[in-house]
């Protein structure tokens, strides 16, 4: 047996003989030597047992160490460094995907480099990373594999943090993320309409799961939103969806509005305007959320936090720096007293906007990062 590849337990047989993979709801129905549309997941023969393997277990299309406000997580180990990684492949087919090139990857033969769940969490605890982010690629679709590191982090009292579009049933839903610390989930619209024709996927099963992570688990969740021009960013739909978000799981889930750059096969739609950003800012505070951020624009106010209760600024961000914290070691307001929700155990971190690539490959010594 390849020792990349592995079983699953997410599959079962059609009476016609095809396999079904059921961790997504695109149920992938293959016949001998098909893949689904993940491209990972395919049908195979292991030790004389015909099924559904995962293809990519071990295989990384690369690890680095990135802030943790890059996820984006803004209330969660805030100013830390992650180490972060995904591997190929993906379950939906966003056509304005801004990591294509490893998520519509189909080279698993190129995935650059090999490492264990011990090795992973090892290097990470080494580094002096707080968490593992499972992130370029969603892990859904190499949940076994994330699920051993998780394990293995754990071990190390290393977090683990899963960025996803929250496409997948429910029972691999509720065996991944019970392995998890937190998680971002990439909203990526608010019609049907969007998912069918653009990601390929439905809005329903993402909504799904992120009432069951904020209902059901103890992860710590916040949202994402690539802002499309003339696709996702008109005001109706913004309301709805903060509206939804309000009611259905609260108004101190953080949300983020982040700028789209042309890319992929989206290649005819404009860049983001920043005031797009600021207007969905503004109508999620509107509707009552507490926590609303922008991305990937230069906007310090709508990348800071503030105090709910008494509005002053408790952390400031610029890009990924932070500047003034206003909170103590267990995530209380030190103007008011007010807890601001997340996940803080004491000081920022300093890591700030640093990105350093890590090579797992034959690797023999520590390499050294500075205090974190």
């Amino acid at each position: 047996m390849d020792r990349f590849t592995i079983p699953t337990a997410y599959w079962h047989e059609l009476p016609d003989g095809r396999m079904q993979c059921d961790v997504c709801p695109r149920e992938c129905k293959l016949r001998d030597g098909q893949r689904g549309v993940c491209f990972v997941r395919a049908r195979d023969t292991i030790d004389g047992v015909d099924g559904v393997v995962l293809t990519t277990y071990g295989r990384s299309s690369g690890f680095c160490i990135d802030p943790i406000e890059k996820k984006p997580l803004n209330h969660f180990l805030p100013g830390s460094a992650v180490f972060s990684f995904g591997t190929a492949g993906c379950n939906l087919a966003c056509r304005f995907c801004q990591n294509w090139d490893i998520s519509k990857s189909k080279e698993i033969d190129t995935l650059a480099d090999d490492a264990s769940p011990a090795a992973i969490a090892q290097t990470a605890h080494d580094l002096g990373c707080r968490s593992v982010a499972f992130t370029y690629n969603d892990p859904t679709i190499f949940l076994e594999y994330a699920i051993d590191v998780a394990q293995a982090c754990q071990q190390l009292d290393v977090r683990t943090v899963a960025v996803t579009a929250g496409y997948i049933n429910p029972d691999p839903r509720r065996d991944f993320f019970r392995h998890i610390d937190a998680a971002n989930v990439d909203l990526k619209a608010f019609t049907e309409e969007f998912y069918k024709h653009t990601a390929m996927a439905d809005l329903k099963t993402v909504l799904e799961t992120i009432e069951y992570l904020h209902n059901e688990t103890d992860v710590w969740i916040e949202l994402t939103t690539l802002l499309i021009p003339g696709h996702n960013d008109s005001d109706a739909e913004l309301h709805r969806m903060t509206q939804w978000v309000v009611e259905h799981v609260g108004p101190d889930v953080p949300m983020h509005f982040t700028a789209f750059h042309p890319d992929y096969k989206m290649l005819d739609v404009p860049p983001t305007p920043p005031t797009t950003l600021a207007r969905a800012r503004r109508i999620a505070i509107e509707n009552g959320v507490r926590y609303a951020y922008t991305g990937n624009v230069h906007d310090r106010d709508g990348g800071s936090s503030f105090c709910p209760t008494c509005g002053v600024k408790v952390i400031e961000r610029d890009w990924y720096v932070l500047g003034h914290y206003g909170l103590d070691d267990t995530g209380h307001c030190n103007s008011c007293g007010a807890v601001i929700p997340g996940v803080f155990d004491g000081p920022a971190g300093t890591w700030g906007a640093r990105r350093q690539p890590v090579t797992m490959r034959h690797r023999t010594d520590r390499p050294a990062v500075g205090p974190l």
